[in-house]
């Protein structure tokens, strides 16, 4: 077997099975820390943290960045592509993608849920599909949704609801079709959520399962972010009025702890069917998101900054072979996770892969895959960080943010421009441009055009999309 060198964990005597099933759940816009195994001590997300606690979960998993505010596509395009941000485009269009590579190497691949790719790529990268939305995001209540049809295309969309549900029962519908089949191949099953994603309407029964006045306020919340670098009306940022006041970021956040809570508790009906069908003993599961999201933390609601809350995603991996209770501080990508199951699974490695494969970190027989990491969003920000140190600069700004990491976890206190931090800011900046040299990142350090940094979000006027059900326009609305 291809893996056999991986077989064995430190507390483990198990084996990893040739050919384990794959089960993939990815959330979408969940932030690292808004999960119990992550710390949170507000949000319960017992099924999740029990994933976390089975397998290994990495502390700091990345998305690269994003080429538009819609951080999202390109996510999930470096996801299924296991290509960096500058490699790959939204679309897909002829690229080799992670179920194309386990449909070729022997198994049966089967997706449900958002795809933000294409239609063409999903019809390429599936062999069968159920239940699944094209686009960003829509009313939680009703989702666009399309099935594969007898011609491997993906049909006229009809609306369904609650998005939670619906995409766990065609996953659900799947596996009990698998288990009912002869089992032949082993299966690689996407479950890709639109929660907790906006609109922030959680089901009917979830609303105020988390009380407001009972939320603390993010530990970098502030009224509005200090400074203007590009985004400050982007889509995400019109979702509450400026300032943002203390209420209106509890109420956001008791909506988001909501969605999230229905998240876990269909993701726990996943795991059930696949013990009750005796499928899970030979399952890696794995669990992720494609990006944070700010929900108040440096007067920011979106996903379309450097901030750590925006950039790091939740990650963990179990299954057969994985040793238990881990964690990692290795430096990863979401573009790592391809070649990662790839090895794991004892398939051949994808060609022209930018991501790492993680499996000696999974092992324990290395502690990380990279020294450093590198984000970039639009051409308006840039960051690098090391284990302990991270640079954020905007360039059209000529402004620079300077953070320990280890320190000051929450980024709160920039250090750049003082005289006893000059070499570590130094070293920063060239580690920054070694990482564009390499990436192919070709944004300058310092912009030609310098601009202000000063505005007005109290004068901002505000925009509703037609997603917004009457649940959010009532609440965050009517101002």
């Amino acid at each position: 077997m291809v893996f056999s060198a991986y077989h064995i964990s430190e507390t483990q005597e198990t084996q990893v099975p040739a050919k384990p099933n794959i089960l993939f759940i990815f959330a979408d816009d969940l932030r690292a820390d808004a999960l119990g195994y992550a710390g949170n001590k507000i949000i319960q997300t017992p099924n999740i943290d029990q994933l976390a606690a089975s397998g290994i979960y990495f502390k700091n998993c990345y998305v690269m960045g994003g080429h538009h505010g819609a951080i999202c596509a390109p996510s999930r395009a470096m996801l299924m592509s296991g290509k960096s941000l500058f490699h790959v485009y939204d679309e897909l269009e002829g690229v080799h993608t992670m179920p194309q590579h386990f449909a070729e190497n022997g198994y049966e691949t089967f997706g449900t849920g958002k795809w933000h790719n294409g239609a063409g790529t999903f019809e390429a990268s599936f062999q069968k599909g159920k239940t699944v939305m094209l686009g960003g995001m829509s009313d939680h209540f009703k989702v666009p949704v399309r099935d594969l049809d007898a011609n491997h295309k993906l049909g006229e969309p009809v609306t369904k609801g609650f998005s939670t549900d619906i995409f766990t029962e065609s996953a659900l519908s799947y596996l009990d079709e698998y288990a009912k089949g002869d089992k032949a191949k082993p299966f690689f099953c996407y479950v890709a959520y639109t929660a907790p994603h906006d609109p922030r309407s959680p089901r009917e029964d979830y609303i105020g399962k988390y009380p407001e006045k009972e939320i603390p306020l993010p530990g970098n919340y502030k009224p509005v972010h200090p400074f203007d670098f590009g985004e400050a009306q982007v889509r995400d940022e019109n979702l509450a009025p400026w300032p943002r006041t203390p209420d209106v970021i509890k109420a956001t956040l008791s909506d988001y702890y909501g969605l999230i809570s229905h998240l876990d508790a269909r993701i726990g009906d996943l795991i059930q069917s696949l013990k009750e069908k005796g499928l899970y003993e030979n399952t890696i599961i794995v669990f992720a998101a494609d990006n944070g999201l700010a929900v108040g933390s440096h007067g920011l609601l979106g996903k379309q900054s450097l901030y750590e809350h925006s950039m790091k995603v939740p990650f963990v991996i179990t299954g057969p072979g994985i040793p238990k209770k881990r964690s990692s501080e290795a430096l990863v990508y979401l573009l790592d996770i391809f070649p990662t199951l790839s090895q794991i699974a004892g398939l051949p490695k994808p060609e022209a892969v930018d991501g790492q494969s993680l499996a000696g970190v999974i092992s324990g027989k290395s502690a990380g895959v990279r020294e450093s990491s590198f984000t970039a969003y639009r051409n308006l920000v840039r960051a690098v960080r090391d284990k302990e140190w991270k640079l954020i600069r905007y360039p059209d700004r000529d402004y620079t943010q300077l953070f320990n990491l280890k320190n000051d976890p929450l980024e709160l206190e920039n250090l750049a421009g003082k005289p006893q931090f000059k070499q570590r800011e130094e070293n920063l900046k060239k580690l920054l441009a070694q990482w564009q040299k390499e990436t192919g990142d070709t944004v300058a350090y310092t912009a030609k055009t310098i601009l202000p940094m000063q505005y007005e979000p109290e004068k901002f006027k505000r925009t509703m999309d037609k997603n917004q059900p009457k649940y959010t326009q009532e609440k965050y609305w009517n101002d």
